[in-house]
């Protein structure tokens, strides 16, 4: 033959059970970084609750930010690539194989930046970015059956890893100047392989370039990294650390790549005797040169990522911000001496609720010598502070009232009085009643009622408080802590409203006051004021249970207003005739004024009088239109007080 025409075919190498092998490394490399995930997160908790309970041994850990700069050496380890398998077939049957793989990476430079934040001295999230730049350590290949071809590796170029995440960081106190931290990331790895070219060389042809390989595919998977640093504070805005890296991304087994194959031999007339190509007959074979020639030809390859690791070891130098500095301390001026018995002497007193820590304003605090006697009283203002000034050195017991309920006494040692300075001292208010802080007012209105007396009353339990509001309407008021209350208002000429008052409303270990309005109508003589819910089922005039709340309530103002005559009136609307609303309303206000006898009221004292429809509210008159809430408007039943010259 004058020639031999090549056919170059390329192939990944697949083999089962090294594929089943990488499978079952990488599932068990996933279950240790896992495990190591959760190793860390615990370690973080355990470290924290240790600096905690410990003494603050680092003045310079401060909640606030800082920025950490890395640069050392970064290592990835483990067999990155299955080995790459082509064959080189021969019209006459001859095929010869050749593979390329790289089992290890030399220590390359790696960089990074960190941004931690501390939420207190102790916790904080970080976010980290890194990169690494490594080489192939080695390539190995081989070609049989031509032991004497060999691959080499023609040139390579730097590897890039990138790793960005985020997670929690823990940071423990070593002493004032050195700390140390523990983080725990998840994140993304960026990973391009090196981009390497092989060589095929065939003997026989020096220098002259058979097959070319080249790849750089980039891939992504998850990653996991734990990290962990050993700090100096240089200051408070700048420090030192070293630290370690370990980061494990996820890969799938397999990542489809590009490759280029080619042959950059043109044409070479190369004495080459057939037995070297392993032939076993001559007439394969037409001359003793061979032509070989090859065009560039792009393939799709497939390569397998066995677990893939990457180790780093770095120094960092960290700017702090935020956070408050420790404030230098002031300049003092000189005291002058003290006579041992001027009464230069102070004390504060804070009245404050046990259970909610609230401050007591308006509490009456005295203090007592050790006879028992009262030295000086004063009340607590807003802020539940009183200050007694130039006070005689002696040890004092401190007492407080607060509407009428002792509060727990505090003493203060002699010793505790300071030459020109203010002891602090605490009463504390621990009835486990609570208080209302009410205000009395006209009802539909903001107008204040004074010198009216409240009233809270239990009468299933005996129980009944009451006291005078002052000239803004305000009162206050012991509220057990269980129970419900009817609280309403007596004054002559006023029709008080009655407020239920439920403890199981609120809790005393966060609630102390219990702020509330109540009002009542001024109840002029010939005023009629409307009784509300006094409500009758159609053509009935049988008083209902909720009609019986607001019924009681003039039953309250007739008892607190003994020489008081009330005329009950009951009205209908225009619908049905007139006879029939007349005698319906007349045996409503009879009802109303059976039932309000039957709770001790004089029945000399009621007048019940039924108007029918002859005193409409609003338009709606016989032959006029109007609405069901309109007709519901003239449906009612009033009160008023009988003036003394009506009787």
């Amino acid at each position: 033959m004058s020639g031999l025409k090549t056919c170059l075919s390329y192939q990944i190498l697949t083999n089962k059970q090294r594929s089943r092998k990488l499978y079952r490394v990488g599932n068990l490399t996933k279950t240790i970084m896992k495990k190591l995930l959760l190793a860390i997160l615990l370690l973080s908790t355990i470290l924290s609750g240790i600096a905690q309970s410990a003494t603050q041994a680092s003045n310079s850990l401060k909640p606030g930010g800082e920025i950490l700069l890395k640069a050392g050496m970064g290592h990835v380890i483990g067999g990155f690539y299955n080995p790459i398998l082509f064959n080189m077939v021969s019209p006459g049957g001859l095929t010869t194989q050749g593979s390329i793989s790289s089992p290890a990476m030399k220590w390359g430079l790696m960089g990074g930046i960190d941004y931690n934040y501390y939420f207190n001295r102790i916790i904080g999230l970080s976010a980290s970015a890194d990169i690494f730049s490594n080489k192939y350590n080695v390539i190995t290949a081989s070609s049989p059956p031509f032991t004497a071809s060999k691959i080499q590796l023609v040139s390579q170029k730097n590897q890039g890893n990138k790793f960005v995440g985020l997670g929690p960081i823990a940071r423990v106190p070593i002493n004032t100047k050195w700390h140390a931290s523990l983080a725990a990331y998840g994140g993304m790895l960026f990973h391009k392989k090196n981009n390497y070219q092989a060589d095929y060389v065939v003997p026989g042809l020096p220098n002259a370039t058979m097959v070319q390989f080249s790849s750089t595919k980039a891939v992504s998977a998850m990653a996991v990294k734990g990290s962990v640093r050993l700090a100096y504070d240089y200051n408070q805005r700048i420090g030192f650390s070293l630290g370690a890296e370990y980061i494990v991304p996820f890969f799938s087994t397999k990542q489809k790549v590009n490759a280029l194959m080619h042959s950059t031999s043109t044409g070479y007339n190369v004495n080459i005797p057939p037995p070297a190509l392993g032939g076993s007959s001559q007439s394969v074979f037409d001359s003793n040169y061979y032509k070989f020639k090859a065009t560039p030809s792009q393939h799709s390859v497939e390569e397998s990522y066995p677990p893939l690791r990457l180790l780093a070891v770095n120094l960092a130098v960290h700017f702090k911000f935020g956070g408050p500095r420790t404030p230098k301390a002031p300049k003092t001026a000189k005291k002058k001496p003290c006579c041992g018995t001027c009464p230069v002497y102070g004390l504060a007193v804070t009245a404050r609720d046990k259970y909610t820590h609230e401050v007591l304003p308006n509490t009456d605090v005295a203090i007592k010598n050790n006879a028992g006697e009262v030295i000086k009283t004063a009340r607590t203002n807003a802020f539940g502070i009183v200050v007694f000034e130039k006070i005689v050195k002696n040890d004092y017991t401190i007492s407080g009232l607060l509407n009428n309920v002792a509060l727990e006494n505090s003493s203060v040692k002699e010793s505790e009085l300071i030459c020109d300075e203010v002891a602090q001292k605490e009463i504390l208010y621990a009835d486990r009643n609570f208080i209302i802080k009410g205000r009395a007012v006209e009802c539909n209105t903001t107008t204040p009622i004074a010198g009216i007396n409240v009233s809270l009353e239990n009468k299933d339990m005996a129980f009944k408080k009451s006291t005078m509001t002052d000239a803004q309407g305000e009162f206050i008021l012991q509220l057990p802590e269980t129970g419900t209350y009817d609280l309403y208002g007596r004054k002559e000429n006023y029709f008080s409203q009655i407020e239920k008052v439920s403890s199981s409303d609120y809790n005393r270990d966060k609630t102390l006051f219990v702020k509330l309005e109540m009002c009542a109508e001024k109840a002029d003589c010939g005023k009629a004021i409307n009784l509300q819910n006094i409500l009758f089922d159609l053509d009935k005039y049988v008083i209902k249970e909720a009609a019986k709340k607001e019924l009681n309530r003039l039953v309250q103002f007739m008892q607190d207003n003994p020489g008081v005559k009330v005329e009950l009136s009951s009205h209908t609307d225009c619908r049905n005739t007139n006879a029939y609303n007349q005698t319906l309303s007349q045996n409503r206000a009879n009802a109303s004024v059976d039932y309000v006898v039957s709770q001790g009221i004089s029945r000399d004292r009621l007048v019940g009088t039924g108007y029918g429809e002859t005193k409409l509210l609003n338009r709606c008159a016989d032959g006029v239109n109007c609405s069901e809430a309109e007709h519901a408007i003239n449906r009612r039943t009033e009160m008023k007080v009988i003036c003394p010259n009506n009787n």
